[in-house]
């Protein structure tokens, strides 16, 4: 549902713009509400995203926002994509939600994909991952391209996709430590990214998620994919030239 200035440019996918940031974004700027106070406290914090675009987060129990989330559990989360010039002039979405505890493997494997180094702090007791449950986002994308969308606009459908989910683990390292040439090639080619080490950090039903040191992109899937074989076929097709949206 976008806002008045966003129907001046009918041609801004203001949801896939979205997406893409939530996917690519490493880091954001958390606001919380201060515990004794109750006014806005904000603080810088590593960002990865769950099989649904959740956003990801790894708490120290130590910190001041930690402690205001265990009071009130209202959040908002600022992603931005920075570049030269006017630094208005790039996109940036805020998410609001609440934060909850995120226990699990499968959390802790899909952060960690992300900043690697966090593997280095990621087992302190103080340390405890948590999620962002999205309930509605503000885009901004440049002047006249502003809008208001609803978490199910942003996130990603995971109805009948749970045999996709159970292979993404192993697809990751078959891909990673087999293909490296195909995932530089869905870097370069598909995107138009800068060549590099690129590495698949994540893959849900939409899409798979990439990395290169500080680089971050994100390629789509031609169709949605809910299963194993239809995983395979995607990067198959990745892999040709045939499969990224246009």
């Amino acid at each position: 549902m976008a806002d008045e200035n966003a129907r001046t440019a009918p041609e801004f996918d203001a949801a896939g713009l979205a997406k893409d940031l939530l996917r690519t974004v490493r880091a954001g700027t958390l606001a919380t509400l201060d515990r004794e106070s109750g006014a806005p406290f904000a603080s810088l914090v590593t960002v990865a995203t769950d099989l649904d675009g959740s956003p990801l987060l790894l708490l120290s129990g130590l910190s001041a926002h930690t402690a205001n989330l265990d009071a009130d559990p209202r959040a908002s989360l600022l992603l931005v994509r920075t570049g030269r010039g006017d630094p208005l002039a790039h996109p940036r979405l805020t998410l609001s939600g609440r934060v909850e505890p995120a226990p699990g493997e499968r959390v802790r494997r899909r952060f960690l994909h992300r900043p690697p180094k966090a593997e280095l702090y990621a087992d302190f007791p103080a340390f405890a991952f948590r999620r962002l449950a999205v309930e509605s986002a503000h885009l901004n994308g440049g002047f006249a391209r502003a809008a208001r969308l609803r978490a199910a606009e942003i996130l990603t459908d995971l109805e009948g996709a749970g045999s996709m989910a159970d292979a993404e683990e192993r697809a990751l390292a078959h891909m990673n430590e087999d293909h490296a040439d195909s995932i530089r090639h869905y870097a370069t080619a598909l995107v138009g990214a800068p060549d590099g080490e690129w590495r698949i950090t994540g893959l849900d039903p939409e899409g798979a998620d990439l990395a290169a040191g500080d680089l971050t992109a994100r390629i789509l899937f031609r169709t949605r994919v809910t299963d194993r074989a239809g995983l395979r076929a995607a990067l198959v097709a990745l892999a040709s030239g045939s499969g990224a949206t246009d």
